[in-house]
């Protein structure tokens, strides 16, 4: 099918990329280094936090070096404030790999975010849009009433949804019920729609690339690195990062920017800590804050899995198996060869 046929909401064809995608902490910006140290790559960021600026510490951010290294790009490009979506993404990185192809390199695209991954891939719905009015006034219900009641009214609404989200999942249960408020369909009507539509297109819509996913054999060395990292990211000055963006009036909690793991736990801990005055209180308060942001982000890796499991097209490597990198290095250049 002529992709010019397509409704908006369906995908056309990418040009030929590589992609590396896995859970966090599961070694993606090395491997992309090592990557770019032997093709002729740019790195395009598939990651929803690091769009923004000033959240450099709790996103894991490459440092200037590595940055300097390679062309990279989606990473910095938007003031916390400002929200950035899927199909902004899409419509970025569509724009991008054509003109990293028109200079015969290959896109390499990098990150966890599978939201971004499986929208590049599969294209994008018409649900309606973000609405700040109507996810103002879902806030104020949900302060009156608490998110468990909201999730009821969802359940009501569109069962399908309710089923697969949490009744504390503030971020989803809105949005669901926004779309529902915006245009009287259930989420589901639209995910369904677009999955049926896109089973009868497989064949002529398949990405023409290799996708990478970075899978550990042993989910402990994962959590062992995920603690190490937010150790070395509250050594690194995290609270003070949080607390600079606290500073500026215009930022809350509710912001897409401040729902990213860590940054959520660390904005509740500086609320909580603006009460304390016993010293034995802050410690356990800091305490609690570490766990939580360790929990909060084991969560995010388990549901990064659970995507990626979705995607029958990827090429899995043990991240935790000694030759990881070996293997990436061997998949990229073949690909390379077959394709520059």
């Amino acid at each position: 099918m002529n992709s010019s046929a397509l409704p908006a909401y369906l995908p056309a064809e990418l040009p030929a990329f590589l992609a590396l995608a896995g859970p966090t902490a599961s070694g993606k910006t090395a491997a992309a280094l090592a990557i770019a140290q032997q093709q002729a790559v740019e790195i395009i960021s598939v990651d929803s936090a690091l769009v923004y600026r000033g959240m450099d510490i709790g996103t894991a951010k490459p440092c200037a070096d590595e940055l300097a290294a390679v062309p990279h790009h989606l990473i910095n490009i938007r003031d916390p404030l400002k929200a950035y979506s899927a199909a902004d993404f899409v419509r970025d990185t569509r724009v991008l790999m054509t003109d990293i192809r028109s200079r015969g390199k290959l896109p390499l695209l990098v990150g966890g975010t599978m939201l971004y991954f499986k929208a590049l891939w599969d294209g994008l719905d018409d649900m309606p849009t973000a609405s700040p009015a109507l996810r103002a006034e879902l806030a104020v219900q949900a302060a009156a009433q608490g998110w468990p009641a909201l999730h009821a009214e969802l359940a009501r609404v569109d069962p399908l949804t309710a089923a697969r989200l949490q009744p504390q999942d503030s971020q989803r249960i809105s949005r669901a019920l926004e779309v529902f408020r915006a245009s009287g369909q259930p989420m589901s009507f639209f995910q369904r729609r677009i999955a049926q539509t896109q089973a009868a297109m497989a064949a002529d819509t398949a990405p023409a690339g290799l996708l990478i996913s970075l899978e550990p054999d042993k989910r402990a060395w994962l959590h062992q690195r995920i603690a190490q990292r937010f150790d070395a990211m509250l050594a690194a000055g995290f609270l003070d990062e949080v607390r600079r963006l606290r500073a500026r009036a215009d930022l809350h909690p509710d912001l897409p920017a401040m729902r990213c793991v860590g940054y959520r736990q660390a904005w509740t801990l500086l609320d909580k800590l603006n009460t304390l005055k016993n010293p034995t209180e802050v410690q356990q308060a800091e305490h609690d804050f570490r766990e939580q942001g360790i929990a909060a982000t084991r969560q995010l890796a388990k549901r990064q899995l659970t995507w990626l499991r979705s995607m029958p097209q990827r090429r899995v490597v043990a991240c935790d198996a000694p030759d990881a990198l070996a293997q990436v290095l061997a998949l990229t250049a073949q690909y390379a060869v077959a394709t520059l």
